[in-house]
């Protein structure tokens, strides 16, 4: 039956390149449109994360339910416990610690509510690779007493490089306290609901700031986003009963969580419409090829094959053509993908953001793998009722057909 089915195959040519070309193009499409959007997964983790969340993060329990209300109450008054535990772990690259606080930032003119963050220049420009300085610089070691803004901040304060800021905060007793800083740079990150309150100074000039030798966090840098879960597994086993909680990224970043959760019911549609539309296209062409052989099935069920082996025979034609084209779709949506990926694809800012990217097709396995069972399933598919209407003939009927 096999080498009958490879027969009929190459009987018609022009209906079997018509069949191998509509699966070619829906695995194709399958492809480019999954690789695009494992692309988009990438890229926006990894701006995430290098723009101000880190892999992990580590603070006292109970921060993130209640530190807003009261962070002074949350705070890490020795972080060298936590520094220690992370330092000894190798797909850890660097450990850093923040402060944050929210106040007024003026120009001498006017105020804005702002949030900030006391930060080790020198480990955040290796974290924050995804940080784009419009103006100026970022800040350095040395800067004591410099402060970069974001691009909101900037605007809603007409700043410049080399302008004076004050910054006014609350301690944590109550006082008010304030400093002038310098701006060194301006900033624009992957989201502009942050850029427009965000400052950030040194961590010694927060310290100062808020007359506290505390921090509110330890940000964690892997040498490669996959050990993840692994070291935030290991530092919960080991500090969780010190009272701290480790919070991988993806549980801090609801932007991209939700970002995710759409463009993967969205390419889910997609490959249930690209499926439809094989089996439609691939159905339409076998229904053709039936009817021409109409005469042939007559004379094979008068010869004594059994009904169940005609629909058989259907079935596996299909198939073969199925996994032909799948093979075929692999190679021509693996090239196509290379091609446009050489090029790249410039896209707007997504929303909530004010930076655009370049976008490529990646290649993923599970993506090739999905896409060739999705071709190969079209021409089974598709091939079910014209084969039960074939293995349905009457002979009589059928046997006209070749006269």
């Amino acid at each position: 039956m096999f080498r009958l089915a490879v027969r009929n195959i190459f009987r018609n040519r022009l209906r079997t390149a018509l069949t191998l070309a509509a699966i070619m193009c829906g695995v194709a499409a399958v492809i480019l449109s999954g690789g695009f959007v494992e692309d988009v997964f990438v890229q926006l983790r990894e701006s995430t994360i290098h723009s101000r969340l880190g892999h992990a993060q580590v603070m006292r329990q109970g921060y993130r339910e209640f530190g807003q209300r009261e962070p002074t109450r949350y705070m890490i008054e020795s972080a060298e416990p936590v520094l220690k535990v992370a330092r000894s772990l190798p797909q850890i690259r660097e450990v850093m610690t923040r402060v944050n606080f929210s106040g007024l930032a003026n120009n001498g003119r006017a105020d804005l509510p702002i949030i900030g963050e006391g930060v080790e220049p020198g480990k955040e420009g290796r974290l924050g690779s995804a940080i784009d300085f419009i103006a100026g610089r970022n800040l350095t070691d040395g800067d004591a007493f410099g402060v970069v803004v974001g691009e909101g901040v900037a605007a809603a304060l007409k700043l410049k490089p080399g302008n004076p800021l004050n910054l006014a905060v609350s301690t944590p007793d109550g006082a008010l306290n304030t400093l002038e800083f310098t701006v060194t740079g301006i900033f624009r990150s992957f989201s502009k609901e942050y850029d427009d309150r965000a400052v950030r100074i040194s961590q010694a000039a927060a310290q100062e700031l808020l007359y506290t030798a505390a921090v509110h966090s330890v940000i964690i840098a892997l040498t490669d986003t996959a050990h993840t879960d692994a070291v935030v597994t290991e530092l919960r086993a080991r500090l969780g009963q010190q009272g701290f909680e480790v919070k991988p990224w993806y549980e801090l970043a609801d932007f991209y969580n939700k970002t995710v959760a759409l463009y993967k019911r969205q390419f889910g549609a997609l490959q249930f419409i690209i499926l439809m539309m094989l089996v439609l296209s691939v159905t339409s062409t076998i229904n053709m090829v039936i009817y021409e052989r109409t005469g042939e099935f007559g004379t094979l069920l008068a010869l004594g094959m059994k009904r169940r082996r005609i629909f058989r025979l259907v079935l596996l034609e299909n198939a073969l053509l199925g996994i032909v084209g799948a093979a075929l779709g692999v190679l021509a949506g693996l090239a196509l993908a290379l091609g446009i990926s050489a090029m790249g694809l410039d896209m707007p800012p997504p929303p909530g953001s004010s930076v655009g990217y370049t976008a490529s097709i990646r290649i993923v396995p599970w993506v090739l793998a999905v896409a060739a069972a999705t071709g190969a399933m079209s021409a089974v598919l598709a091939s079910v009722l014209p084969g039960r209407r074939a293995a349905r003939l009457g002979i009589v009927e059928a046997l006209r057909h070749n006269i």
